[in-house]
């Protein structure tokens, strides 16, 4: 899944960037208010974000700024504001502008994660933490996947790949759109990475569980 993170302290975004990368998310970086909106703006024609982190003390523009201008444009991506302000009156202003939910820093990463993937679920309409697709069960928070109820070892990548597409059902996703799902900014893609984990995914889970549709991309096949 990829993340736009919007923060202007370079020593917290890091430390966040790092720590999401290593639970296999693509996490794109911006230190201010109108940088996010310039990022925002690139939807739909070279990448798209499944969730926003945002603090609201951003320069050049406020992050609640950023926040109404996004909800005014319609864009209805899940936005999770991470600030130090923590009075009561904030949290209001943040949630009634139209945030998903607010986090006060100083924050734990697992929290972090959890309240992501809590965002995620609501988004795809999920009550159920598993997502389920034939034998295969896949754990997000605990990055566990299982093929009729036994272990597999997947990598980040290859768990960040699968997920992906089970976040789709039915959905043809393009080389493309795989790759955002994986890599953030500034991160090197090697010209036949997907098929490269594509192919493993097959190995472990089976080789009819992804397919090509030619001059399309891959899908998962329905009746596994």
């Amino acid at each position: 899944m990829r993340v736009l993170l919007v923060e202007d302290d370079r020593m917290i975004a890091e430390g966040v960037r790092k720590g999401l990368r290593g639970e296999g998310w693509a996490v794109d970086w911006v230190g201010d208010g109108a940088a996010a909106l310039d990022a925002l703006a690139l939807v739909g024609e070279s990448h798209s974000y499944d969730l926003m982190l945002l603090d609201l003390g951003l320069p050049k523009r406020d992050g609640l700024e950023v926040l109404r201008a996004l909800r005014g444009k319609g864009n209805g991506i899940p936005v999770l504001i991470l600030t130090a302000r923590d009075s009561v009156a904030d949290r209001v202003k943040g949630l009634d502008a139209g945030a998903d939910d607010y986090l006060v820093k100083p924050f734990d990463l697992d929290e972090l994660g959890a309240r992501m993937r809590a965002l995620l679920r609501r988004r795809a309409g999920r009550s159920a933490a598993l997502i389920q697709h034939g034998p295969i069960t896949l754990d997000p928070a605990t990055h566990e996947v299982k093929l009729s109820g036994v272990p597999v070892a997947l990598s980040a990548r290859e768990f960040a790949l699968l997920e992906a597409l089970l976040a789709r059902p039915g959905a043809v996703l393009s080389k493309a759109q795989l790759e955002e799902k994986m890599y953030g900014w500034g991160e090197e893609i090697g010209s036949n990475t997907v098929e490269v984990y594509i192919h493993a995914l097959r190995k472990k889970l089976g080789p009819e569980l992804i397919r090509n549709v030619r001059g399309l991309g891959y899908t998962l096949a329905k009746d596994l």
